[in-house]
């Protein structure tokens, strides 16, 4: 059974992150949910008390198959500027693992310096922050093991891109249909 780390911080955009885990644990992924601050009790843009499955400072150094990076522009700074988090990004990276980020997300992937030659998008406000950089204009977008998206509206999108990765393309379609989406 595969695992993905869905990392929560301060300000993080609660539709992303609860839908992705929502949309994942359906799909039979075990989901972690790690908060990087000092407590499990998370607050989210909207001002959504979010608790935490663990601390990430709890969990081993790369656990599961996919990281998830949910959008929300204060928790993206706040996620871009934790060392742990930036060298978490590498390591997955460099494992071959699959890393997704959606909305202001792709920021810390920017920041841990695994984008270039990537093909990626983000949330339209957040363009101005890749420095010139050409963003593609799909919904979501897939290069190689490595996931993007647009935002909040492109939240089941984006999960079920990041579940076709971790398991089969029947579980992928039962998923969809269940939610009432194409699959």
């Amino acid at each position: 059974m595969h695992k993905a780390l869905v990392l929560l911080a301060e300000g993080v955009e609660e539709m992303e992150a609860v839908i992705v885990m929502d949309v994942l644990r359906r799909a039979g992924v075990v989901v972690v949910a790690a908060a990087t601050g000092p407590t499990r009790e998370v607050v989210a843009s909207r001002g959504v008390r979010l608790i935490a499955d663990a601390l990430l400072s709890e969990l081993p150094a790369a656990p599961g198959a996919a990281l998830v990076i949910p959008g929300g522009a204060g928790g993206a700074k706040r996620l871009a500027a934790d060392q742990r988090v930036l060298e978490l990004v590498r390591t997955y990276v460099r494992s071959g693992k699959l890393v997704a980020a959606i909305c202001a997300g792709p920021l810390v992937l920017q920041a841990a310096g695994v984008l270039e030659g990537v093909r990626f998008t983000c949330h339209p406000a957040a363009c101005e922050l890749f420095a010139g950089r050409p963003l593609a204009a799909e919904r979501v977008v897939v290069d190689g093991t490595i996931i993007t998206s647009q935002g909040p509206g492109t939240s089941m999108e984006f999960a079920l891109s990041i579940a076709r990765h971790l398991v089969s393309p029947a579980t992928v379609a039962e998923v969809a249909s269940g939610l009432i989406l194409p699959g």
